[in-house]
């Protein structure tokens, strides 16, 4: 795997894309950090650790709106890579902009810590542009 933060990315779209309550990513610091960043923003409803050594998962309790009776929607609409393995996108603290007019989050790795694009702007850090939700 080149990119385990896009794989994070990728299981995360697909299992809310079909309705899964949680889903089991391979363990690792940096996916836990932002997965604790998504769970303060409120897109998904817990985190927790399973197992241990190489065979340690990280499992994301998904969170969904009930509409009606017969249908809900997911919490996350949609997650995406902005930096990649190929091309690292960084940026300063004033360039952070606002994701879906301030109805998503920008998710950075600064130098403080993986922190939203808000925290990252208050702070006047800037860093590696991770990915947008909303």
């Amino acid at each position: 795997m080149l990119d385990p933060i896009a794989d994070m990315i990728t299981r995360i779209r697909n299992a809310q894309a079909v309705g899964h309550k949680s889903v089991r990513i391979p363990l690792s610091k940096f996916k836990t950090k932002i997965a604790e960043v998504l769970l303060q923003e409120g897109f998904i409803e817990k985190v927790e650790k399973e197992g241990e050594g190489a065979q340690a998962v990280l499992v994301l309790g998904l969170r969904y709106t009930q509409v009606n009776p017969t249908k809900r929607v997911p919490a996350i609409q949609e997650i995406t890579r902005v930096s990649t393995e190929g091309c690292r996108i960084y940026v300063k603290s004033n360039e952070v902009k606002k994701v879906k007019n301030g109805y998503g989050i920008a998710i950075l790795s600064t130098s403080q810590g993986v922190m939203t694009g808000g925290k990252a702007y208050s702070k006047g850090l800037g860093g590696e542009y991770l990915c947008k939700v909303w």
